[in-house]
Parts: C-alpha cells; sequence; structure tokens
C-alpha cells in the first residue's frame, strides 16, 4: 500500500471513528468469507459496520477521537466494529454471532470513551434495545398523569357518592 493510499484510509477511519458511539475490537483468525459477510450484513441491518484494518493504521486515526484509550490493545490481526446509533443492538449481534462462532473473539471496546470488558459488552448485549426503553418511557410517563387524574377526581367521585347516599336515604325515609 503506497503512502497515498494509507493516509486516505487513516483519513475515513478517523471519520468512522469520530462518527461512531461504539467502537469493538475482535479477532477473526480463522474466520471463512462466507461468515465474515453474513456478520457485516447483520451488521449493516443495525447501522454499524465491521472493518478489518492495519493497527498501524488504526492507531493514528484513532489520535483525537474517544478510541485512543484502545490503543494499547492493537496488537492481534483485528476487526473493529462501529456502532454508529444504539450501541446495544450491534453489540447484541457481535456476542451472538461469537457464541455460534468461536473463530470471532470479542477482545473489547469503547463506549463514549469508557473501556468495556468482554464482560461489560456481554451485559451490555443483556439490555433492551432503544426503541423497547423508550417504550417503556412512554408507558411511565403517561401513568404518571394517568395516576394523578384519578387521584385528583376521587374526591369528587367520593363527594357524589356520599351525596347520592344521602339522596337516597332521604327517599326511603319519605
Amino acid at each position: 500500500m503506497d503512502r497515498r493510499t494509507k493516509e486516505q484510509v487513516v483519513s475515513e477511519l478517523h471519520e468512522k471513528l469520530k462518527e461512531a458511539k461504539l467502537g469493538v475490537l475482535t479477532s477473526f483468525s480463522g474466520m471463512n468469507v462466507e461468515k465474515m459477510e453474513f456478520l457485516r450484513n447483520t451488521l449493516r441491518n443495525v447501522r454499524a459496520e465491521v472493518k478489518v484494518v492495519k493497527n498501524t493504521l488504526l492507531e493514528i486515526a484513532s489520535k483525537d477521537t474517544d478510541f485512543s484509550i484502545l490503543s494499547e490493545y492493537f496488537k492481534w490481526p483485528i476487526a473493529i466494529v462501529f456502532g454508529y446509533d444504539d450501541p446495544v443492538e450491534p453489540t447484541k449481534v457481535l456476542v451472538e454471532f461469537a457464541k455460534k462462532n468461536p473463530e470471532l473473539e470479542i477482545k473489547i471496546g469503547a463506549l463514549d470513551g469508557q473501556v468495556l470488558t468482554k464482560d461489560d459488552l456481554a451485559s451490555l448485549a443483556e439490555l433492551p434495545g432503544r426503541e423497547v426503553l423508550l417504550g417503556k418511557l412512554v408507558f411511565v410517563l403517561a401513568a404518571v398523569p394517568t395516576s394523578f387524574v384519578t387521584v385528583l377526581s376521587a374526591a369528587q367521585r367520593d363527594f357524589v357518592q356520599v351525596l347520592n347516599a344521602y339522596s337516597e336515604k332521604k327517599k326511603t325515609l319519605n
């Protein structure tokens, strides 16, 4: 690879690293092309991508990004997974794929400037997705006003029931 090509690759990687919210380093030795393509396509569906890169180019590209904290792990032949939106979905895809394909080994990751270990990534994969969490939030936000209205209307309802009972008692006495 000539110098101009390397500079272009570093520039593209740097832009991807600046845009990405999640980055996961994986080892892929022994994985065949079909499995790698399946992983690429699956990740593409959750707005993520996997790139096989040279360690030196990745180290240069990661400077001045949140992923520079991973530079000490750029040691083995790696593929980096970039997650651009919801960090949970790409992590779920990776963890499930790694369970079925032992050739893919998840090494370490980064999210919002924090290093994520294998265990952290496995825990992240167990979380519900963004849409599910937003749905739960909407449910909670809708439940609070409903409960508030119920509590406020209870006093009037009770008053009307007392008046009704009093009216019924007067009718029976007359």
